[in-house]
């Protein structure tokens, strides 16, 4: 399944448009990793612990997005947009949305 940001494949013809397609997911660090950031905060840095989060939250919602698009027969999605938010300490919504496609 082909993914791109762009509105367009180069090189690929976009023969049918399938329509919107999302996928999402709410993930957690569990209190350790969370008394652990706080103390981050202190000194500086990076948290891992967080970094590591979202990107397991970005396969997730990239992952739902695909069954999405080719429960619809699609073989590419175009326009993928990816959105986070915080829905309480320490978890966060990650979202990806795109157009799915056909392209040959």
């Amino acid at each position: 399944m082909l993914m791109v940001t762009t509105d367009s494949i180069v090189g690929k013809e976009i023969v049918e448009v399938k329509g919107l397609v999302k996928g999402s997911t709410v993930q957690s660090k569990h209190i350790g990793k969370d008394i652990g950031a706080s103390l981050k905060t202190i000194v500086g840095g990076e948290l891992t612990g967080y970094n590591e989060m979202l990107v397991e939250a970005r396969q997730i919602a990239l992952g739902r997005m695909m069954d999405d698009a080719k429960k619809l027969g699609a073989n590419a999605i175009v326009g993928v947009r990816l959105m986070s938010s915080a829905v309480m300490a320490g978890a966060a919504e990650m979202v990806a949305y795109g157009t799915a496609v056909v392209v040959r």
